[in-house]
Formats: C-alpha cells, structure tokens, sequence
C-alpha cells in the first residue's frame, strides 16, 4: 500500500489576473476535478504544496481536505511553472476512486553498475525515464527499478519486457521489446578524426564565409581626393 500524504487546501474566489495577487502573498492557486466531481478552485500556501510535490510527485495519493471538508483521494495531476524564477505557479489535482483503475507515469530508478560503461568506457543511453501503467490507485508503484548491472556488454539491451513489476500493476504499452536502456560503445579513432575534420574544415567550398565589406560611394570618393593629393 502507497503512503498517502495530507494536504490542506482552501476554497479560491480569486481568478484570471486577480491570482497574480494571490501569489504575492505567497500562496499558489490550483484545481480540483475528476470523473463526476464538479471541478472547485482552490489556493494552497506556496511553501506546504512545494514540500508535498516534492514528495508526492504524480504518482502518490494525497488526502487532500479543502477548508473542513472531508478528505478526498487525489493526485497532482499536472503543475505549472513560472519562466522568471520556476516557482509552483498552478497546480491540478483529480480525484481518484480507490475501486477504480486508473493510468499514471511511474520513474523509472535505475540502480547497479554496468562493466560495459565503468570498464570498457561505454556510454549509457536511457531512452526511457518514465513508464505509463494500469492499477488501483491502492496499487500505484512509486517508481519501477531498472537494474543495469544486466548490461555487461553492447550487445545486451534492457526492455520493457525485463521490468518486474507489481501484482496488480499491468504496462499500458503493449509492444514489451521497447528498450529501456543500452551501453554504445566508445567511438573510435577513425570516428573521432572523422569529427575532428567537420569542426576544423571550415566552411564548405561554395559556401560564403562572412558577408562582403562594402564600402559607400562617398568614402571612396574621399579616398580618391586624397590619393590626388
């Protein structure tokens, strides 16, 4: 069983530019829906709703309780960002049913040490971070461990089909030989010549360096007053 995490809210009856007010004074402004729920704008304090997605991230319940109402299921569903300084400027949560399955993006944490990378200077490719899984919210995974110790050699790939995941727990992706994780080999002298010619080729024959200089009538007018002189 997840830990859930508490979360007080309460109701907003600030909206549009009014909410730039609200921030201000240190609290952020966010939203709470789901499938037959009627959707209630919310403020929570800036400071307690960072610490908890923090936390929680996407995919932790939160027993969120807005003003002295009862405590609802939710997760943080999705958050906005301000460009200026990053801070949590909106955030959504949706109800969940604890009956109901529901699909949530789950890390993936990966974990061991691989000879190909440590010994033989290979580099790790992560082509995935994130998987999207099927269960009970009762049932969500905190993150999903991806063992790269397996990787002792480039041939080898870790797939989705090599994940162990929960009873209960079902991949939405259907396809189980996506690859998760790989070691590339090193590149070799030819390559890393071959680079090296790009970089330092210069421009390509054809191709103009640099715009051309051009001089205005009047400053060679000038110039030829003074080579008369």
């Amino acid at each position: 069983m997840m830990e859930k995490i508490e979360l007080v809210a309460q109701k907003r009856s600030a909206a549009g530019k009014k909410n730039r007010l609200l921030r201000s004074e240190g609290k952020v402004p966010g939203v709470v829906y789901g499938r037959g729920v009627a959707s209630e704008p919310l403020e929570l304090e800036a400071k307690v709703i960072e610490r908890v997605y923090r936390h929680a991230g996407g995919n932790k319940i939160v027993a969120l309780k807005v003003g002295e109402g009862r405590a609802r299921n939710v997760l943080i569903h999705d958050v906005q960002y301000g460009r200026a300084h990053g801070e949590l400027t909106h955030v959504d949560f949706y109800v969940v049913r604890m009956d109901e399955v529901l699909k949530a993006e789950v890390p993936l944490h990966f974990t061991g040490e691989s000879n190909a990378v440590y010994q033989d200077e290979g580099t790790l490719i992560k082509n995935l971070e994130m998987v999207e899984v099927e269960c009970l919210p009762g049932d969500l995974p905190e993150s999903l461990e991806v063992n790269i110790s397996v990787l002792d050699d480039f041939e080898k790939t870790i797939t989705l089909a090599d994940l162990t995941v929960p009873e209960g727990v079902k991949l939405v992706e259907e396809d189980l030989e996506v690859i998760i994780a790989k070691v590339e080999p090193p590149r070799t002298d030819a390559e890393l010549e071959e680079l090296d010619e790009v970089v330092e080729g210069g421009v390509p024959e054809g191709a103009q360096e640099e715009n051309p200089i051009v001089v205005a009538e009047e400053n060679e007018g000038d110039k030829d007053r003074r080579d008369k002189k």
